[in-house]
């Protein structure tokens, strides 16, 4: 699927993801865990089937608590608590904390070309950024990016579902139909926009959560699938 020449000109309402969007995010999560894994050491259950516990339980509290390094590292002491079947220690919870410092001195690191291509498509589109997770910590890697300049809003939301797209679409009063969603996550930026009605730019990375993962519609002509951000550049 390709922009045609004529949407290419017009100007369009561009929706962009942030994590592993317009930058790393989830790499730095898969770090810790990795540490984690290591450390727990289980007499009797391997790397992956730990995975699967930890999984189940960060899929539980995203529901109830939401997303952001704060509920991960709960799920982290909840996982360790289900292992050893009794409460973690002082000690486990400080070697907890210890692990994950990565995730508070986590610098953001932009994808490669987000910038240059930024520049160019907020000279002939209206972009808006909508993210989710904890707000504090949303805010902190937008300030850090340095790119909010190039967005006419910038929108931390607790989930991003169909209500979230449709209120968006109210919000700054646009047509869903002639309006782009552009992320990595199958679950939160392109299954729900498209049921929205938003058109959607599915730009893959490899470490994206697997929580954030599922089957995209091969037949769906209004989603366009791109291999990096730049390419953004020949489609609009």
């Amino acid at each position: 699927m390709t922009v045609d020449a004529t949407a290419r000109r017009r100007a369009q309402v561009l929706v962009f993801d942030a994590d592993d969007t317009l930058w790393e995010n989830n790499v730095v999560f898969e770090r810790v865990i990795d540490d984690f894994l290591a450390w727990l050491e289980h007499p009797t259950l391997d790397r992956a089937e730990i995975r699967a516990i930890l999984d189940d339980i960060e899929r539980a509290n995203t529901v109830t608590h939401g997303y952001g390094s704060k509920v991960f590292l709960r799920s982290l002491g909840e996982c360790l608590e289900r292992l050893r079947a009794r409460p973690a220690t002082d000690a486990e919870r400080r070697e907890i904390d210890r692990l994950a410092v990565a995730l508070v001195e986590h610098k953001v690191e932009l994808m490669p070309g987000v910038a240059e291509a930024l520049d160019e498509l907020a000279g002939r589109h209206e972009l808006l950024l909508l993210t989710k997770g904890e707000r504090a910590e949303q805010q902190r890697k937008l300030d850090a990016s340095g790119l909010l300049h190039h967005f006419r809003a910038a929108h931390i939301v607790p989930e991003k579902n169909v209500d979230t797209y449709r209120w968006l679409t109210r919000e700054h009063d646009f047509d869903p139909a002639g309006a782009w969603m552009i992320g990595n996550s199958p679950r939160s930026d392109i299954l729900p926009a498209r049921a929205a009605g938003l058109n959607a730019v599915f730009i893959p990375n490899e470490n994206t959560w697997v929580l954030e993962d599922e089957e995209l519609d091969p037949t769906d002509a209004r989603v366009l699938r791109l291999a990096a951000f730049p390419d953004l550049l020949r489609h609009f």
